[in-house]
């Protein structure tokens, strides 16, 4: 029967089988501290129920504060292959790749489907753009 063994090993290795979390056992100190516990929070509703303010919620709206005021820096990468855009270099990229994009939205409205697409224009133009920008990005990171 080394057939049979081999395949029902087989069998029992790929086929999905449940898996049963175990639950955490409890020991006579957790009784104690939940108790602790249980005493706190009762303690807490009656000073909520006397007019107390709730403070979890004020400690929760200071740490989105101070995320919000955390501020990251801005990336200037984007105003710059902007501004490259703009130059001679890279002008007639660009203007080839909104002429494409022109073409691609006429070929939709009049046909529903686009015969190109702009994806070598646009990264040509980003590649200009991207080039351009290297040296002045790092000048102004040093």
């Amino acid at each position: 029967m080394g057939i049979l063994d081999y395949v029902s090993d087989l069998y029992a290795a790929l086929s999905v089988q449940e898996a049963h979390a175990e639950e955490p056992q409890n020991e006579g100190g957790d009784d104690e501290s939940d108790a602790g516990e249980e005493k706190e929070e009762s303690k807490e509703g009656d000073e909520a129920e006397e007019g107390g303010d709730d403070e979890g919620g004020d400690e929760e709206e200071e740490e989105e504060e101070e995320e919000e005021e955390e501020e990251e820096p801005e990336d200037i990468k984007p105003k710059i292959e902007e501004e490259c855009l703009k130059t001679a270099q890279c002008a007639p990229l660009k203007h080839h790749y909104e002429e494409c994009a022109e073409r691609v939205h006429h070929q939709e409205e009049q046909h529903g489907k686009a015969q190109e697409d702009c994806v070598e224009e646009f990264f040509h133009m980003m590649h200009c753009a991207t080039q351009c920008a290297a040296p002045k990005l790092f000048r102004q990171l040093k």
